[in-house]
Formats: C-alpha cells, sequence, structure tokens
C-alpha cells in the first residue's frame, strides 16, 4: 500500500504546489495561465486541466517509481504531449481554427498536410509506449504491448467527458492487470513493479477523484493519456501474451467503434452503467 499513498501524496502536493505557484505570479500572467487551462464541462461549469498536471507527477513521481527511468520517461513524454495538446486548444480557437477531432479527423488533417497537435499525439503516443516496451526481450510482444499502452492511453481519453468517468474508467481497465497480478502472485512469479504501479494508479486515482467528481477540475488530455498508459504498462508486466494481445485488440477495436458509436449514449442507455457513472457526481 505504501505505492498508493506515495502517489496519491504525490498528486496532491504537485496540485498544491501548481496552485502556489499560480498565486505568486503577476495578477496579469496569474489571470493568462489559469485561463488557458480553464475549460467548460457538460453542464457549462467552469473546470480546471491542472488536475491532470497533479496526475502527470502522481504517476512519474510515484506511482511508477519501481520501473526503469526510461519507463517513467516515456510516461511523462505521454502526458506532456497531452499537456501540449490541452494547452493548444485554446490558441487555435483564438485563432480561428477548429480542432480536429477523433482518429479520423486528426488522420483527415495529414491527408490535407495539416499536422494537429492531435495527429503529432496519435504518432508519438505509440514511439512512447514503444519505448515503455523495450523490456520485453521478443519483438511480437514489444508490438503487443506497443499497441497496448497506446490504446489504453486513448481509450481513458475518450471517456473523459463526464466529471468521474475517466477515472472510473481507469479503476475498471486496471482490474486486468490486476487479475494478472494476483495470479503471479498464487504461483510465485510477482513482477513487483507492475503490483506498484497499479497501486500507484489507485492512489492517484483516490487523489484526483474529489475534485473531478464536484466539477473543480478534470483530467484532460494530460492526465487521462498518462492514466491510460500506466495501466498498460502494468498490463505489459502482469499479463501472459495471449491476454495482451486480446486486450490490445479489445481497445483497437473500441478506439474504432469509438467514431462512429456514442459511448456517452449506451452509457445513459444501461441503468447499471449510468448508476455507476453517476455515483459521486453532485447530481
Amino acid at each position: 500500500m505504501t505505492a498508493a499513498f506515495a502517489a496519491a501524496n504525490t498528486t496532491t502536493a504537485a496540485q498544491a504546489a501548481f496552485d502556489s505557484g499560480i498565486a505568486a505570479l503577476p495578477p496579469e500572467l496569474a489571470g493568462d495561465v489559469s485561463r488557458a487551462l480553464q475549460r467548460t464541462n457538460y453542464r457549462g461549469s467552469t473546470v480546471s486541466l491542472a488536475e491532470g498536471i497533479g496526475v502527470i507527477a502522481g504517476i512519474v513521481g510515484g506511482a511508477s517509481g519501481a520501473l526503469p527511468m526510461r519507463e517513467r520517461a516515456a510516461l511523462a513524454a505521454i502526458g506532456a504531449l497531452g499537456l501540449i495538446d490541452d494547452l493548444a486548444e485554446p490558441f487555435l480557437q483564438d485563432h480561428g481554427t477548429t480542432a480536429s477531432k477523433g482518429l479520423r479527423g486528426h488522420l483527415g488533417a495529414l491527408r490535407r498536410g495539416r499536422l494537429t497537435t492531435g495527429a503529432a499525439k496519435a504518432l508519438a503516443i505509440p514511439a512512447a509506449a514503444a519505448v515503455i516496451s523495450l523490456h520485453q526481450p521478443k519483438a511480437l510482444d514489444r508490438a503487443i504491448d506497443t499497441v497496448l499502452i497506446a490504446g489504453s492511453a486513448n481509450l481513458i481519453n475518450l471517456f473523459d467527458l463526464r466529471p468521474g468517468r475517466a477515472l472510473k474508467a481507469t479503476a475498471a481497465l486496471s482490474a486486468v492487470p490486476g487479475l494478472g497480478v494476483l495470479s503471479r502472485l498464487r504461483d510465485g512469479d510477482l513482477d513487483e513493479s507492475a503490483r506498484d504501479l497499479l497501486l500507484g494508479i489507485l492512489g492517484v486515482i483516490a487523489s484526483a477523484a474529489p475534485a473531478d467528481l464536484d466539477e473543480v477540475g478534470m483530467l484532460g488530455d494530460s492526465g487521462a493519456n498518462i492514466l491510460g498508459a500506466a495501466v498498460g504498462t502494468a498490463a505489459s508486466r502482469a499479463l501472459p501474451r495471449s491476454a495482451r494481445a486480446a486486450l490490445a485488440a479489445a481497445l483497437v477495436g473500441l478506439t474504432l467503434a469509438s467514431e462512429t458509436v456514442s459511448f456517452s449514449r449506451i452509457i445513459d442507455s444501461v441503468p447499471a452503467l449510468r448508476a455507476i457513472d453517476r455515483l459521486g457526481r453532485a447530481e
């Protein structure tokens, strides 16, 4: 449980330090930074993407402490790519440019010769995932893990549309490598880095949940991408090849389905999913 507490404390401390840093800036600059991180959520409430910065710190500085530095750096890069995408959105809107949405939108922009921040992420996150997968000795396993980690990063981002939803999706997805950890523990073949990473992810979720559910903050691309990538990293160390391949295929399928199917509509149409989705919200 030490990993969970360390990750939660790091997330909370990073958020507090960021808020203090903003408060110490000259008023005009502080206002500019705050506005750059503000978004209007589905109910019209103003929320801050600064939550995602705390999540990055919690994963890199706390949850992933047992991983090799190369993998921690790659996770940090995934979070940074998400943050760049977050910060670019208001800039594009101020200059009359509509941000491309979804995989189809980003690939379409590429075909027209325009590199969007989302398209850059679609190229760079798999590259970072490939770096994380280098712990695997065989090329096939590295390829599976690259898809698994990048797919997890994208999937959690797709759920960041309602308060708490992406955090709950992260917890649910974490159950898959969690079963792998329990199986390996039973067999006496435990990868402690996977166990500590999963516990750390749960700690980050616990730290971020109050602000997220109260509609004060939201993960944004920065927080959602790194949370998903962290779960994928844990899965790459906890699951056998067959399970990793099946999970990677499922993630690809869900990503493709998201281009034509509304996950929000599905969640709202299934009573059990709707109840879980709204649990903890001020509705």
